[in-house]
Formats: C-alpha cells, sequence, structure tokens
C-alpha cells in the first residue's frame, strides 16, 4: 500500500474542501472496497477523507411520501430499519443477499453505489484494463468473460457492477442526492447515476470531482405486498452475483397495475427493464406474460465468447423472480 494522508473532517463543508483541495483524495466511508483496492495498488489516493462518521446518518420520511436513506448510515441499520422493511421489503431483501454481516456493518450506503468492478483484469495490475490504466487495453473482451456483461458493453470494457442493492434502488426508480464543492446540491436519477463504459470506461459514475453523496430518495412505497430479489452465484455466502433481479408487483383485481424490474450483474450499470414493465402493465400475472417479458428483456443482449449462458439464466430468472413476487404476500 502507497502511503497516503488521512484527514477527519468535523464537518461536511470541511469535508468538500479537502476534496476540492487535492486532485487525488477520496473519500472513505466504510472502506470495504476502497481499501482493499488499495492494497491491490489499483487505486493509489493521495489522501483519504474520512466522512463515515459526519451528518447523513437518518432514515427520514420526505414531503412526498417517500423516505430519504442517509448516505453515512451503514447497510445493515438501513436494511433493518423497521420503516424500510416495512415499506420496502424489496430493498431489505436486496441488501441482506450482499456480502456478509460484517461488511453490511461497516458499509455505507453511499460507499455501496460507488463499488468498483470485480474484474478479475481490473484488479490484477499485471493484466491489460482499460478501467484502470486507460489506453492498456480490455483484458477480459477476448480473455476469461464468464462473469461479464451482455449489455451496454463497449470495446473499451465489459466490466459488470458488483452491487445487489443498486439493482433494487434502479427498479424502485429511486435517486441520489449530492453536494458539490461549493455547497450547492443537486439531485441525480439513479437511472443516470451510473454510467456505460463507451471510452471512458475508468468512470464509473456521473459525479464531478469533490461531489459527496448526502442521501439516497426514495419514492413513495410500491411493491411491498409483491417483490423478490433473486441473486444466483456461485456460492450461498460472500459470492458477487452471476446474474440478479429485482422485482416489484402492484395488483388490482387481477391485473399489474404496475411493476419494477431490474437486472444486475449484467451490464456496467444496473440494468432497468424498462420495455418488459411497459409490456406487464395492465396484464394478467400469468406464467405466458412473465416469460414474454423474459424474452422482452433479453432481445438485445450481446454476449461475449464465454457467457452467452446468462441470456437463458437471465430469462429463467426473470419468471422466477415475478412468479415468486406474484405469489408471495408481505
Amino acid at each position: 500500500m502507497r502511503p497516503f494522508t488521512f484527514i477527519a473532517p468535523e464537518t461536511i463543508e470541511a469535508a468538500l474542501w479537502a476534496s476540492a483541495s487535492s486532485e487525488k483524495a477520496h473519500y472513505l466511508g466504510g472502506g470495504t472496497n476502497l481499501i482493499d483496492l488499495m492494497k491491490e495498488d489499483v487505486e493509489r489516493p493521495s489522501h483519504l477523507i474520512e466522512v463515515a462518521d459526519l451528518a447523513h446518518q437518518e432514515i427520514t420520511k420526505t414531503a412526498s411520501g417517500g423516505y430519504s436513506l442517509g448516505a453515512m448510515k451503514n447497510n445493515s441499520d438501513t436494511a433493518n430499519h423497521p420503516d424500510i422493511r416495512k415499506h420496502y421489503p424489496l430493498l431489505t431483501m436486496a441488501m441482506l443477499s450482499a456480502a456478509t454481516a460484517q461488511i453490511r456493518n461497516m458499509a455505507t450506503n453511499g460507499g455501496n453505489l460507488l463499488q468498483r468492478t470485480r474484474c478479475p483484469y481490473f484488479y490484477e495490475t499485471s493484466m491489460p484494463c482499460n478501467k484502470r490504466e486507460p489506453g492498456s487495453g480490455c483484458g477480459a473482451l477476448k480473455g476469461m468473460n464468464g462473469n461479464h456483461a451482455i449489455f451496454g458493453w463497449s470495446e473499451s470494457c465489459v466490466a459488470t457492477n458488483p452491487s445487489d442493492m443498486c439493482v433494487a434502488l434502479a427498479a424502485l426508480e429511486a435517486k441520489v442526492q449530492v453536494r458539490q464543492p461549493d455547497g450547492t446540491e443537486r439531485t441525480i436519477a439513479f437511472t443516470d447515476f451510473h454510467r456505460l463504459p463507451g471510452d471512458r470506461p475508468e468512470k464509473d459514475h456521473t459525479l464531478k470531482k469533490g461531489e459527496l453523496i448526502t442521501a439516497i430518495e426514495l419514492p413513495a412505497p410500491k411493491f411491498s405486498d409483491h417483490y423478490y430479489y433473486l441473486k444466483i452465484r456461485e456460492r450461498s455466502s460472500y459470492a458477487f452475483a452471476m446474474t440478479s433481479v429485482a422485482a416489484g408487483l402492484e395488483l388490482n383485481n387481477g391485473m399489474i397495475t404496475d411493476v419494477a424490474l431490474a437486472l444486475g450483474a449484467v451490464a456496467h450499470k444496473p440494468w432497468k427493464l424498462i420495455a418488459s414493465e411497459d409490456f406487464l402493465r395492465n396484464k394478467k400475472p400469468t406464467s405466458d406474460n412473465f416469460t414474454e417479458a423474459a424474452e422482452i428483456a433479453m432481445r438485445d443482449a450481446k454476449p461475449l465468447k464465454h457467457n452467452a449462458y446468462k441470456i437463458e439464466m437471465g430469462k429463467k430468472a426473470i419468471v422466477r423472480s415475478l412468479t415468486q413476487a406474484f405469489e408471495r404476500k408481505a
């Protein structure tokens, strides 16, 4: 690990100032991803600015009827908060499927959004990786790419986003509240927060230099009765998804009145299935309709040499998630 300066500001304003004053400064929340990357010499910050103990640790109801999740609150306390368990059980289910209890106790909500890919070429500094070293090439493009993207990838990068929490947030159409170094705030739609690789794969998100996530805004509660998060992985604990699905249904008189659907581990960002959602609205929750929605979801998939299995796996996962969401009652 390379030397760095550790800064523990007492206020958000001081943290913003510290970030603006250094080109290679990183905010430090729980450190469950960043510290590993530093140990592997992938991330090389000159300054670490500790923010986990600062403000924005509350979960509060908003004027619009939704909830605001403080960015500095840890994942465990968020997932197990009584209001989140009651009104957003899809989010709770996704969050509790991630990593281990110990990591969830440390990881912050804001930090979860900023997780970096687990692509082995990104972590192995002897291998080419445009995300880690722009212009060096993408080792996974023609290499071992069984766990890589089938949507939205480019010749520069085929990595996937590793988060479970983010898949549920994309399905629920959350928003991200950030504060800029000058103290002003802006709101980013969750589906616009992460970006596709294009020719800038080193940039995972749409945050500007020095911006700090302060909260995640959830819309008014929906899908609290019929929901399911399915995570398919190689082992049942401490493993990232091969494919995941966040599904929520609103039903009235035997018809689907609203639907939330997103895929994880298939793209550089959580992949919201807008066309499938549109198809399912005002239809009956039948196996045939769920199967057609899955076909629609996968029609634009572009598999790599070793990950074509994700297409069929994704279809079956979508049908299973929708079926489980329909059949369950909170």
